[in-house]
C-alpha cells in the first residue's frame, strides 16, 4: 500500500507569530514546527503501513528550511519525502497550495493521501477537499477512525451529533482530526536511521506547474490589512439593582454580540 501524508511546517504556536512586510505570515520571527494535526496523519499512515505492508511518503510544500520538520516525520517511522521548494510558492493560497500537491502526487504512485484536518497558521481546512477536487477523487474528511480492506477505505467522519460512515475507493483523499490517535515520539534509533532517509527535492518546473500559475501575485485571496489588538481595558461593573439583566443585555447588544 502507498501512503502519502502531506505535512506541512508552520510557526510555532507558543511564540508571538506574526505578518511581515508583504502581509503573509512571517516564519523567520518562530521556531518551525510540524503543524499539529499534521502529526497525527502520519501517525495514521505509519498504523496503515503496519497493518497492510508498504511505505510511506511525507509531502511537504515550502521553503528549504522544511526540511527540519520532514528529518522529524522521517525520524517517526516514514520511508522517505517529497519536497516541493521553490521561491515562486511563497504567499500561494489554498487553491494554489492544491494545484501544487495535486501535480506532486502526479509524480508518486499513491493509494491513499493522508492530511491533518487544518493547519494552525491559517485554519481554512479546505486543503484536503481542494486538493480532492483537483485529482477527481474521493475526499474522506474530518476522519476520527481509518480502515481499509482491499482497495476500499472506510472511515468515520465527525459529525456535530456524533459521526458518519463514509466509503470510497482508492486512491483516495482523507484528512484525519486529532481524536484518530496517538501519535509516537521518535525514538533515537529512529533518529539515527531518519539522516540517511531519501529526501526529493524538487522545484515548481519539475512537477509541471508554471510560476505564474502559484504564488502571491496569484492568490485568490489576500490580507489587504491588519493592525495589533487593542490593550485590555478594564472591565465594566453591573451592580445588580432588579435590573441587572436589563443591563447586561443592553451591553452586550452596544458590542453587537446579540
Amino acid at each position: 500500500m502507498n501512503i502519502v501524508v502531506l505535512m506541512k511546517q508552520v510557526p510555532d504556536t507558543e511564540g508571538d507569530r506574526k505578518l511581515a512586510a508583504d502581509n503573509t505570515v512571517d516564519r523567520a520571527a518562530v521556531d518551525p514546527v510540524i503543524n499539529y494535526i499534521d502529526e497525527f496523519a502520519i501517525e495514521e499512515g505509519l498504523l496503515l503501513k503496519e497493518a497492510h505492508g508498504g511505505e510511506v511518503t511525507i509531502l511537504t510544500v515550502g521553503p528549504e528550511r522544511a526540511t527540519e520538520s520532514i528529518r522529524k516525520a522521517l525520524s517517526m517511522g516514514a520511508d522517505k519525502a517529497l519536497h516541493i521548494s521553490d521561491e515562486a510558492i511563497h504567499g500561494s493560497d489554498a487553491v494554489a497550495t492544491a494545484k501544487i500537491l495535486a501535480k506532486a502526487l502526479g509524480s508518486v504512485e499513491w493509494d491513499v493521501a493522508i492530511a491533518g484536518s487544518e493547519a494552525t497558521d491559517a485554519r481554512g481546512a479546505v486543503v484536503p477537499a481542494l486538493l480532492a477536487e483537483v485529482l477527481g477523487a474521493p475526499q474522506l474528511t474530518q476522519a476520527r477512525k481509518v480502515t481499509v480492506d482491499g482497495s476500499t477505505v472506510t472511515i468515520e467522519r465527525v459529525t456535530d451529533t456524533g459521526y458518519e460512515k463514509v466509503e470510497a475507493q482508492t486512491p483516495a483523499v482523507i484528512s484525519v482530526v486529532e481524536k484518530i490517535n496517538d501519535p509516537r515520539y521518535p525514538s533515537f534509533k529512529g533518529i539515527m536511521a531518519a539522516k540517511s532517509k531519501p529526501i526529493d527535492v524538487k522545484s515548481l518546473s519539475d512537477i509541471g506547474v508554471e510560476a505564474g500559475e502559484v504564488g502571491l501575485s496569484n492568490a485568490w485571496t489576500q490580507v489587504a490589512s491588519f493592525e495589533n489588538a487593542p490593550p485590555r481595558e478594564a472591565g465594566q461593573v453591573v451592580k445588580d439593582e432588579g435590573d441587572g439583566g436589563s443591563k447586561i443585555a443592553d451591553f452586550l447588544a452596544s458590542k453587537k454580540l446579540i
